[in-house]
């Protein structure tokens, strides 16, 4: 049976863009191998940490939302921890509430873009 994960991921700011996108692709391949379902994913860029991590000052964040097997989960672990490139990383499995309240904010976010629109 395949659980609903949120992993929110921080990247080093030192990156270039390309360097970021690099980074994001690599875990979304790695999702993908593992026939994991990636649900939603958000960029949400450069941001100010709360405290200095490992000298640093800010940190590009990133989420993905997937459907995965529990057992890879320690292996998907293991790669932020290997990886310089990750200044921090939170993985959480999603219960039903939380999996009702992500959906009903990425609905309310696209209606929003069609008013603009």
């Amino acid at each position: 049976m395949l659980n609903q994960y949120e992993t929110v991921f921080i990247m080093t700011p030192v990156l270039s863009e390309e360097q970021m996108k690099e980074t994001v692709e690599k875990y979304q391949k790695f999702l993908i191998t593992k026939e994991a379902e990636i649900v939603h994913e958000d960029n949400w860029g450069l941001r100010k940490l709360a405290y200095p991590i490992q000298k640093k000052s800010t940190g590009f964040y990133h989420l993905i939302e997937f459907k995965a097997d529990p057992t890879m989960i320690r292996e998907w672990e293991v790669m932020f921890k290997r990886d310089e490139r990750i200044l921090r990383f939170l993985t959480v499995a999603l219960e039903k509430h939380a999996i009702a309240y992500s959906e009903k904010k990425r609905n309310k976010v696209k209606a929003e873009k069609q008013k603009e629109e």
